[in-house]
């Protein structure tokens, strides 16, 4: 059986003065219990786990497309992502390039059969929450109609900051289209018109 390779993501916030040695030395000793190889280290120092962009993550997320290691490692889930729906944006990404995911702390593990449980579960929540968004936003929209409201406006005049916030709070680009008014393809155009930054799960943020 080949060896599996891992990549291992570390992060910590200088605010409280964290060293990420601990962290590292803790998924380094895992990788040599399952007897798998790192393939490379990215740690992100000194940076907020609220921030859109880390440069050490985003360099993690391009090496998992090019399928650079078979697992993805972290000593805990608020270590790697920001928010719920970023996680599972996230597992969603490496589920479909066949990378598998490990959080320390939580003992989740996507290579055992309780691991893929609790993914699958973690998914089906995932899908609830945007059907949730969808149907708040066409709820809101009926009654935007039935108040006789004037639905829709011209691409140019689609506001990006509300595209952000929109995303922010987890709604699909389908969603964010009929909340404005709009076709996705035109929602994602305006976002980039205003130079909001994509994400490699999609998400919108603004500079």
């Amino acid at each position: 059986m080949p060896i599996l390779t891992a990549a291992i993501y570390a992060r910590v916030s200088t605010a409280n003065g964290q060293n990420p040695e601990m962290q590292i030395r803790e998924l380094r000793e895992y990788c040599q219990r399952r007897g798998w190889r790192i393939a490379g280290e990215y740690v992100d120092a000194g940076i907020s786990g609220a921030k859109d962009s880390r440069p050490e993550l985003n360099r993690l997320i391009a090496d998992a497309h090019r399928r650079e290691f078979d697992a993805v490692i972290v000593w805990r889930f608020d270590r790697f992502a920001r928010s719920v729906s970023h996680l599972l944006r996230a597992l969603e990404t490496f589920r479909s390039l066949g990378i598998e995911f490990v959080s320390l702390t939580e003992q989740v593990d996507t290579t055992t059969p309780t691991g893929k449980m609790i993914f699958t579960v973690l998914g089906a929540v995932a899908e609830l929450e945007r059907n949730l968004i969808a149907e708040r936003v066409r709820a809101g929209l009926r009654n935007a109609r039935a108040k006789g409201k004037r639905l829709g406006r011209p691409a140019s005049g689609v506001d990006p900051a509300e595209i952000g916030r929109l995303r922010a709070q987890g709604a699909s680009w389908r969603a964010v289209g009929a909340a404005l008014g709009v076709s996705p393809a035109t929602a994602l155009y305006a976002a980039r018109k205003g130079r909001l930054k994509i994400s490699p799960g999609g998400e919108a943020a603004s500079d």
